[in-house]
């Protein structure tokens, strides 16, 4: 049976700028087998091609077609949901570009949707204009409720503080289409086509990757090498298939051929 991964970036392959041990190495080996894989990430400022950048700056060399962002999950979903709608967009760069793709046109009057997404360029007369939109019947679509860091000098306060603040001020609950939303782990499963237990995520995350990966019924594994610490694990009512230290120590071919060591947990 094949098996393919969809594989979270930040935190699992680098952090920051720098390559996190043995991640250049595992898609290497990837490739080099023909293993099915797709980078999946809730960054939705980014495009295709500015993921592509970053992993080549850090000797990761793959093509477009790897990548899926929450822009490409929430565009795609819009596109279904009122093809060649209107969307007023509190975000930048990636989003916009996968909206225009879809079909979606971008509309300051009456849109169909209002769409949340990462970014620094837009105001509260933007935000207010947005509340007056929704208030009006504007759907409020988050491309992801990805939380801040809460670190001091961070510039991007996470997509999950303003669409509170949008919700607070709207009494509408957004719709979120990335991790850990179904829309988007099916979509990413599809993108590769893999069956439901073809299908392995890594991510250093509980509560995006791991969670997802969980109720779509996909193995999982996570990587100590992001935001998710040993103690913390136990914490959560659910659990991975399999904890690693870094894609440094994953064994890929004892993963592949033994199925026994997708219910282990390694040593760390």
């Amino acid at each position: 049976m094949k098996h393919g991964f969809l594989i979270d970036m930040d935190g699992v392959i680098y952090s920051n700028n720098d390559l996190i041990p043995g991640a250049d190495t595992f898609i290497r080996n990837l490739q080099d087998q023909d293993i099915p894989f797709l980078f999946m990430t809730n960054n939705s400022q980014r495009t295709p091609r500015d993921g592509v950048n970053k992993l080549a700056a850090l000797g990761i060399h793959v093509d477009e077609s790897r990548m899926f962002t929450s822009a490409m999950a929430t565009a795609a979903f819009l596109a279904r949901q009122k093809p060649n709608g209107t969307a007023y967009v509190l975000g930048e760069g990636g989003l916009i570009t996968s909206l225009l793709a879809n079909g979606i046109s971008m509309a300051e009057k009456d849109p169909d949707f209002v769409v949340v997404g990462e970014g620094r360029n837009f105001t509260l007369e933007m935000v207010n204009l947005a509340v007056d939109m929704i208030l009006h019947g504007a759907r409020l679509i988050a491309t992801n409720l990805d939380p801040s860091p809460m670190k001091m000098g961070w510039n991007n306060l996470g997509i999950r503080a303003v669409v509170a603040m949008i919700e607070e001020a709207t009494g509408r609950a957004a719709f979120s289409v990335g991790k850990p939303s179904p829309i988007m782990m099916r979509a990413a499963r599809k993108k590769l086509g893999l069956a439901t237990a073809e299908t392995t995520v890594i991510g250093d995350t509980m509560t995006t990757d791991i969670v997802g990966g969980i109720q779509m019924g996909y193995s999982t594994i996570l990587t100590l090498s992001g935001v998710t610490k040993e103690e913390e694990i136990a914490l959560y009512p659910y659990a991975p298939d399999v904890i690693i230290k870094d894609l440094a120590s994953f064994e890929l071919q004892k993963y592949l051929s033994d199925q026994d060591y997708r219910a282990e947990v390694m040593a760390v």
